[in-house]
């Protein structure tokens, strides 16, 4: 399981093998350590014990620290993760050479299938009931078919000529995206289209909270894989950017976040906002364990039924295996409808 902590004034730490969640002298939750896969801390006025950060390390569990908005601040993790060096040597010497090419076009090509399969499971639930936002769908999702096809069929020699190309793509391919997406919201909603960081609207607001969860799942499994997080290929490499991180990221955004929080939305959960303009305690706790519970969601992947987080861990130890050479290509995951 993951353990997530987000009340303010709460303390935790270590019990025998328990990690042990306190607020004054109440203790509101103690878990196995055994039975953890990640500990999460969202929003401010939270502290933890150095034994409780020596007893995750060793035995692999991270902590992934975020804002109220689900933004990444730090992630806490045994140092020998970092150790492995082949990898890491390929992978920067991949991004001068195909394999840089192939991977920048397959994690592009894996989004742009995940929005037009979510349009499709969007899609076919209203086929009898509302055949224009059907229509809708589907016709947003062809378009959003054609533009991937487009970007299989892109020729370049470096990561840096095919960029301006696929980002082109990937752009049109959002704002057909999001122009579907918006169909299907109630009119009380107000959807002001999608926006990232500063967004003021619940629905947006939620987005980037499911995303920092989702971040935090990225990270640690490009870390196992032996990667480095911030030496990416589609996205541009700048200081203090998790580049491979925001393009692992963008196969599990539709699956994971987009489908749990626009399914919350229009089964009925309101998305509260307190007097500062922040989720409340009660929505974020409601998102978090969707979202978290979507990881355990079972899709088809290479003939068999698996978890999406073991999905995860696998494709993070497909790149690896690929800028190694221990594999002839990299293939993104689509998600079914």
């Amino acid at each position: 399981m993951d353990l997530v902590i987000d009340q303010f004034g709460c303390f935790v730490g270590l019990k025998s093998e328990r990690v042990q969640v306190r607020k004054g002298k109440e203790t509101l939750q103690e878990t196995p350590l055994f039975d953890l896969e990640q500990v999460i801390l969202t929003g401010s006025g939270i502290s933890l014990s150095t034994d409780l950060v020596a007893a995750c390390a060793d035995q692999g569990i991270p902590i992934h620290i975020l804002s109220y908005l689900g933004h990444p601040i730090a992630s806490l993790h045994a140092p020998t993760l970092t150790g492995t060096v082949k990898t890491r040597r390929e992978q920067l010497l991949a991004y001068a050479d195909g394999r840089g090419v192939t991977l920048a076009k397959a994690f592009a090509r894996g989004k742009l299938l995940n929005q037009a399969n979510l349009l499709k499971y969007m899609a076919k639930y209203r086929k009898q009931r509302d055949c224009e936002q059907y229509r809708d769908l589907r016709d947003a999702a062809i378009d959003i078919e054609a533009l991937a096809d487009q970007i299989d069929r892109l020729d370049a020699t470096h990561v840096d000529g095919l960029r301006p190309s696929l980002l082109n793509r990937e752009g049109r391919a959002a704002q057909r995206y999001w122009e579907a997406v918006g169909v299907t919201l109630k009119a009380e909603l107000d959807w002001p289209g999608r926006e990232h960081r500063g967004a003021q609207d619940p629905l947006n607001m939620a987005l980037n909270y499911g995303y920092g969860i989702l971040y935090s799942h990225v990270e640690y499994a490009v870390t196992l894989a032996g990667l480095d997080p911030y030496g990416g290929f589609t996205h541009v490499d700048r200081p203090g950017k998790p580049s491979l991180t925001l393009d692992l990221i963008e196969e599990f955004r539709q699956p994971v976040v987009d489908r749990t929080v626009i399914g919350l939305l229009n089964r009925g959960m309101r998305m509260e906002v307190d007097e500062e303009g922040l989720l409340t305690w009660e929505t974020r706790r409601e998102l978090a364990d969707k979202v978290l519970a979507r990881f355990d969601g079972m899709e088809t992947y290479e003939g068999k039924k698996r978890r999406l987080k073991t999905i995860l861990a696998t494709q993070a130890a497909h790149v690896a295996t690929f800028v190694r050479g221990e594999r002839a290509t990299y293939t993104p995951f689509v998600a079914g409808w």
